[in-house]
């Protein structure tokens, strides 16, 4: 097979020198060059953009260049004869039948598609408020009652549902096989600790309290009984079941007299319209035989609680020693000293009576105990823990000693920190910008005074 010859020039074609040409290749289309009609986007410079605000004629169009190409090639076409034939479906394109073909056959699988995702959201509905736990109480309730209303009466769900709900949950677990699927493999992925406290919390079925009925009420059975009734009769109770649970549940029965050999007293007296009062219904009731249920820590918190209280009295007791002095206000108090009163420390809100021959000065905080705490009088903060200490010798003379930073004055003279002086009748003394008088009771000073002189101790 002879192919044709290559062009002798090489620089009209659009191919590589040394490339081999395809014998299928026309000789016309080889001198065609191809090039794209898009118009390459370039920075405008500032000539440009004056002739393309002012729309010459020569101006780069951009964008608009091949909206305008478009229309001239549609206004070209318009003027052209129609020669070909109607439009048939056998001379539609090939793309336009694969679409239509795609879209009429693959409607059922759109229709398929979309029940599917119906149904997934009628299973995926309800699984926000029903949990696992939930189903699994229902179903259990449901076998062991038959009754709905029972079972919203006695289970305690995750949420508050009415027996309506309950019945349409209960229908859809059972007819509908999407949301029962959902529920069922929700169920079975639940921890077996789960599981078992669901079952410990199932209902009493009829015929299990009918064999718990049988132990009369006024018998006092053990839980070895209770594990006798329960090995007798494996097919009737709850396989959850243990002789506690089940001398527990008698004993809820007894208290609210549902055994049957228990009498209940009618509701009408006899002879009379009216119903019993709550002392006759008091009356039925047995105090000895209803349990004594305990809480585990209220033992040991009762006894913590007393440890605390005692603790508190001892701390008391033991700061009795303590008390020398006694806060009274200025404005309510009296101003004649009794005989237990040896001085006063007078200021312009309360006075502080001094009954003891030392006593401390200062300012109390929560760990350090102070006998006059000048901040019942005023502002204290620049006051020191322990700012002064009174003093009362055996000659019946009162001497402050200055033991904080600040320094005290007396009488308007400072006394320095390590120092003393002697406090006088109606002395001023000046703390921290607090103004006391030292007021000293003479009869008492007197009569202390002579004592001293009588056992003649030097002064």
């Amino acid at each position: 097979m002879d192919f044709p010859a290559t062009p002798s020039n090489a620089s009209d074609s659009n191919e590589y020198p040394s490339a081999t040409r395809s014998p299928f290749h026309s000789a016309p289309d080889d001198n065609k060059r191809r090039s794209s009609s898009r118009s390459i986007k370039r920075r405008r410079f500032d000539d440009e953009l004056v002739e393309y605000s002012l729309g010459l004629p020569g101006a780069s169009l951009g964008k608009g260049d091949k909206r305008m190409r478009t229309q001239s090639y549609t206004s070209q076409a318009a003027d052209l004869p129609m020669t070909s034939a109607p439009m048939t479906p056998a001379n539609l394109p090939q793309e336009r039948r694969r679409v239509s073909s795609k879209v009429s056959g693959g409607g059922s699988v759109a229709r398929k598609s979309r029940r599917k995702g119906q149904l997934s959201h009628l299973s995926t509905k309800d699984l926000g408020r029903w949990k696992p736990t939930d189903d699994l109480a229902l179903i259990l309730g449901v076998q062991q009652t038959n009754d709905l209303r029972i079972v919203h009466r006695g289970i305690k769900f995750s949420c508050r549902f009415t027996v309506s709900e309950l019945q349409s949950r209960w229908y859809a677990l059972l007819y509908n096989a999407e949301i029962s699927r959902v529920a069922i493999a929700a169920m079975r992925n639940l921890h077996p600790d789960l599981i078992a406290a669901v079952q410990q919390q199932a209902l009493y079925s009829t015929a299990e309290e009918e064999l718990l009925g049988t132990l009369a009420s006024t018998s006092h059975p053990t839980e070895e009984k209770f594990q006798e009734l329960l090995e007798q009769n494996p097919h009737i109770f709850y396989p959850s079941r243990t002789p506690k649970t089940l001398m527990a549940h008698w004993q809820q029965l007894k208290q609210y007299q549902l055994l049957p050999d228990q009498s209940v007293k009618p509701l009408i007296k006899n002879g009379g319209n009216k119903g019993l009062s709550f002392s006759d219904v008091e009356d039925t009731l047995n105090d000895s035989e209803l349990p004594d249920f305990k809480e585990d820590g209220m033992d040991y918190e009762m006894q913590i609680a007393d440890r605390i209280d005692k603790k508190e009295v001892r701390l008391l007791e033991t700061s009795l020693s303590r008390f020398q002095v006694l806060v009274q206000s200025v404005a309510g108090g009296n101003s004649e000293l009794d005989k237990n009163t040896l001085a006063v420390l007078r200021g312009r809100l309360v006075r502080y009576l001094m009954r003891s021959r030392e006593i401390a000065v200062g300012r109390s905080t929560r760990d350090h105990a102070i006998d006059v705490d000048l901040s019942l009088e005023g502002p204290a903060a620049k006051v020191s823990r322990k700012q002064a200490t009174i003093r009362l010798r055996n000659s019946g003379d009162f001497f402050m000693s200055s033991e904080g930073k600040r320094p005290i004055f007396v009488d308007g003279r400072p006394v320095l920190q390590g120092n003393k002086v002697k406090l006088n009748h109606n002395s001023i003394i000046e703390i921290a910008g607090l103004r006391f008088i030292f007021l000293v009771n003479q009869d008492l000073i007197g009569a202390i005074r002579q004592e001293a002189v009588k056992v003649n101790i030097p002064m």
